[in-house]
């Protein structure tokens, strides 16, 4: 008797010789066998997996093989960060188009910020919102780095390149841990020179994921920053307010506290206010400029 190791279960696969009736003799040989799969998992149910299901499994995810293949990465996060600087990280879905208003709003914003801040823009160098602050960092001629994901909900899922940021300013990782972590690592503010920031734009998701691992990590002072790092939400066309909701009817039952969470991010309706709470967290002139008179027009509406 055989066995294998597919994920979580154990595959075993029987085989018993069959006794044949006296008219089957002339008709079979008595050594064949009759192969029976079964597929036990640890807690003993049985589980009939197909052919096709288990081939699927296999190509959709390779097991990592030692815990060593996620630390090599981790430091080539953490090397990507220091050669390029830390900065404003972008978190945002992978899935709006170019044409779409969310898609310019958050590549103005981009160029604007990056050039406030005077600092690196990362994203997930991914396409969609991530693609739109790539482009807008560009246009501010601004350092951008990224830090990609094998799979992502967008177009650029079968392949580990970026169609136009040069190679050694991003680097697309097999493990999303490492992924977080060298995100976060490019908001860390350890000197009141480093001028960092988390945006988060319209997303999915995985963009919440990221947002409240995030805010997690700054509510437990788990984040590793000597100095608080800005948070800003986004909120374009009131896409967040139902979880803006969701939150007050945390604080009305009582599992979050009252203010708890207001206190720990911004949340601007549009790029003006972004920019000025930026400004006056960094304590830097804003609003002289022919553009940021105009985005103030804009956001006045």
């Amino acid at each position: 008797m055989g066995f294998s190791m597919l994920d979580s279960s154990w595959s075993f696969r029987l085989s018993f010789k069959v006794s044949p009736s006296p008219t089957q003799k002339l008709a079979r040989s008595l050594t064949e066998r009759v192969p029976i799969s079964l597929n036990l998992r640890f807690d003993y149910s049985i589980r009939a997996y197909s052919v096709r299901a288990l081939k699927c499994r296999s190509e959709d995810f390779v097991e990592r093989s030692s815990p060593f293949e996620v630390k090599k990465e981790l430091g080539i996060c953490f090397d990507l960060v220091r050669r390029l600087g830390r900065g404003i990280v972008y978190l945002g879905s992978a899935r709006i188009p170019p044409n779409h208003s969310h898609y310019l709003q958050a590549q103005e914003l981009s160029r604007e910020a990056a050039n406030l801040l005077d600092c690196t823009t990362w994203s997930g160098a991914g396409p969609g919102l991530m693609d739109a602050v790539t482009k807008g960092a560009l246009e501010a001629e601004k350092p951008v780095g990224g830090i990609k994901i094998e799979k992502e909900a967008g177009e650029w899922t079968a392949s580990k390149f970026h169609p136009y940021l040069p190679p050694l300013n991003y680097h697309t990782c097999r493990f999303f841990s490492a992924r977080k972590h060298g995100l976060v690592d490019a908001v860390i503010r350890n000197s009141v020179s480093d001028k960092t920031a988390i945006i988060a734009l319209p997303g999915g998701i995985g963009t919440l994921d990221e947002m409240f691992e995030i805010l997690a990590l700054i509510q437990l002072k788990r984040i590793g920053s000597v100095l608080p790092v800005p948070f800003i939400v986004m909120n374009y066309d009131s896409f967040y307010s139902k979880l803006l909701e969701f939150i007050e009817t945390c604080e009305n039952l009582g599992t979050v506290s009252k203010g708890e969470i207001s206190a720990l991010w911004k949340v601007c309706n549009n790029n003006f206010e972004a920019l000025t709470y930026l400004a006056e967290f960094y304590d830097l002139p804003y609003g002289s400029t022919k553009l940021e008179t105009e985005l103030r027009k804009t956001a006045r509406g």
